[in-house]
Parts: C-alpha cells; structure tokens; sequence
C-alpha cells in the first residue's frame, strides 16, 4: 500500500506547502478577489478554494484561507459563515474526491482504480457539489452569529514578493493538467505505438508528482531567487505534517491484507451480495457509518475500501473509479464532535456547538449526498 502511495502523498504535501511559503496561493487569491470585485466575492473565495485546495492538504488550506475570510468580513461587514462557508466547502470536496490528496490517491490504489479518470470523475461531480453545498447553502447561514477574531487577520507577503498569476496557478494546477494531458495522448495513440509505453510512464501517478514538484521547485522557488536550503526546509516541514496520515494508510493496508488473507472479504462479500442494493450506494454507506462512528474521514474511506473491494470482483460491471468516489463521498457524511475539522471549523468561526452543527456538519452532509448522486448520474450514463 505504502509503496505506491509515498511518493505521492509526500510530493504532493510539499508541492502544496511551496505553494502556500512562496505567496502562490496568496497571489491567486488576491488576484481573483480583483477580478470579481465585491459583488461576487463569494465566487472568487470559492474558486480560489478549489484551486488552492487541489494540491493543499484541508487542515493546511483552512489555516492558510482563513486570514483571507477574515480580512473580507471585516472589510465589507458582511456575515462570516455567508463568505467563508463556499470557500471552506471548496476545501473540504477537494480533499475527499480529488488526488493527490491522501484517501482519494489510497483508494485509487485499493481498487485498482484509475488516477486520472478518477480526477476527471471527482472535478465533474466536485464543481456542482462544491456549488451546492458552497453557494446555495451559505445563503441559509446568513443569521448565525459568528465573530471571527482580528487576530486571524494576517497581512501574509508584500505585494513584490508574490510570484505572477500565472506561475501561481500553472503550479498549483500542474499535476492535474499533466495527468490530464497524458491520458489524452494515452487514449489518442494507437496500441503499438512507442509513444504509448511513454505516455503510460509519465502518467503515473508517482511520475506526475515528481515532475510537478521538481518544475514547482523552479518556477516558484530558484528562478526567484530561494536557496536550496530554504526550499529544503520547506519540504522536511511537509514531510512531517503527513507522517501520521502515512501511518494511518499503511495500517489500513495491513488490515485489508488481513481481510484478504484470512477469507473474511470473500464472507463480507457474499453477506453484502444478498442485499439488494447497488454496489455504489452500499461503499458509500458504510463510508458513512464508519465516518460518524470514527470521526476521520481519512480512516472512513480507507477502511471502507477494505471492507467493498470484493464487490468489484463479483460485480465488473462496476467502474472502480466511481466505487472511488462514492466511498470519498460518503467519508464525509456528518462531521461532528470525533472529528478534528469539526473544532478547527468550531474554533475559527467562534461558533457554539449547535451552530457549529447546523453550519459545518450540515454543510458536510450535503456534501456526502450530492456526491453519491454525482456517481449515480455518471454510472447512469457510462
């Protein structure tokens, strides 16, 4: 499990936090605050969320965004969980759907998935459900008092020191439009061709990465100047900002093994063939009920895959990648007190427990649904 994981997990979190030291992520942000000026603020906080959020880590996006949901509530006077929720919910969909983020990359790896259809996938189902349970919902919020401290208000790099927009947001997107670029040429050239086993190469996912981080550590880091020690400082912080999450993956690889070996995944298997419920509704279900028992989304999704793989093999006809999805989907379903987003959402928004419920835990739950009938509707139409 660890083995086709660590390069990604560990390129991606320091590829997302060159990203937030360098001032990219502030850069996109501030310039699409420009763009779309204060009658659509909520628009350019939430897309911002989106393209941040892809190689950031949530915990990290939270603590990096939030400074910027801060200044704008002060500066407009407008109502705190209404601007900051579609932002906050960009975050939360990019982590449960999208790689190179830690439980979509292990579940790619756990079924046997696809790394870039699960990428085409998650953004085809992430961008309504991101607008849904982003948009339409904050505009319920509106009422809840929520006082954000001044004390979140950082002021982050001068403005000379950013690097450009589009080195920003060429970076921060770079695995993504390579993933997407391989499969295209994958899928465009015919079978004996050499270009095909080259394609089939830099498509992995453990190539991407490293491309992306070695063009990253260039475009943001020495062609502007940063020393070599620096950007290795950055990513040794990285590196142990993801250590417990690798351990949590490689234990729940252990206990799938442990499944297998013993022939309890064969049982659990045939008990669950006899429901009569389609395969993609059960995964995400029993993403779910771990997710409110455990608290973890991370944990939810990785033991779930564990527990729904052998669905896969005696139904084919089930699209791993959607199976992928559905269970990143329902690993998000009801975020509450076991949770630790629940009190960094808690702490940060200077919510009560009731509001704090009723805003992030709702806002959660929606998430959750919306994304099992994004792969309901995919697998409708496959």
């Amino acid at each position: 499990m660890l083995g086709s994981l660590v390069i990604v997990i560990l390129a991606g979190s320091m590829l997302g936090k060159l990203v937030a030291e360098t001032g990219a992520a502030q850069k996109i942000a501030t310039s699409l605050m420009s763009i779309f000026g204060q009658s659509y603020l909520q628009l350019a906080l939430m897309i911002t969320g989106f393209v941040i959020g892809i190689p950031l880590f949530y915990n990290v996006g939270f603590v990096l965004v939030f400074p910027l949901i801060a200044s704008v509530v002060y500066r407009y006077k407008l109502p705190a969980l209404f601007i900051g929720m579609p932002m906050i919910t960009a975050l939360s969909v990019t982590h449960g759907f999208l790689p190179p983020h830690p439980s979509p990359s292990a579940l790619v790896a756990q079924l046997n998935a696809s790394m870039s259809v699960t990428l085409l996938y998650g953004t085809m189902i992430a961008i309504p459900t991101v607008l849904i349970a982003g948009l339409l919902f904050s505009k319920t919020l509106k009422k809840i008092p929520a006082t954000v401290l001044k004390t979140f208000q950082k002021e982050g790099l001068p403005e000379d020191q950013l690097p450009g927009l589009f080195n920003s947001v060429l970076t921060s997107l770079l695995p993504v439009l390579l993933l997407a670029a391989t499969s295209l040429i994958d899928f465009s050239v015919d079978e004996s061709s050499s270009i095909k086993n080259i394609t089939q190469f830099l498509s992995g996912s453990s190539i991407v990465m490293l491309v992306s981080l070695i063009i990253a550590t260039y475009t943001l880091g020495l062609s502007r100047g940063l020393k070599i020690p620096y950007l290795m400082e950055i990513y040794s912080d990285a590196v142990k900002d993801v250590l417990m999450i690798i351990l949590i993956i490689g234990g729940a690889g252990a206990l799938k093994q442990t499944l297998i070996q013993s022939g309890v995944d064969k049982e659990i298997g045939n008990l669950l063939d006899g429901l009569n419920m389609h395969p993609l509704i059960l995964g995400w279900l029993i993403a779910c009920v771990i997710r409110v028992c455990v608290g973890s989304a991370t944990v939810a999704g990785l033991t779930a895959a564990g527990i729904v793989a052998p669905l896969l093999t005696s139904h084919p006809e089930v699209n791993p990648s959607l199976m992928v999805l559905a269970v990143g989907a329902g690993s998000l379903m009801f975020s509450h007190v076991n949770d630790s987003g629940f009190w960094l959402f808690k702490e940060y928004f200077n919510l009560s427990i009731k509001d704090t419920i009723r805003s992030w835990s709702l806002m959660e739950s929606i998430v959750a649904i919306c994304g099992l009938l994004g792969v309901m509707i995919i697998n409708f139409l496959l």
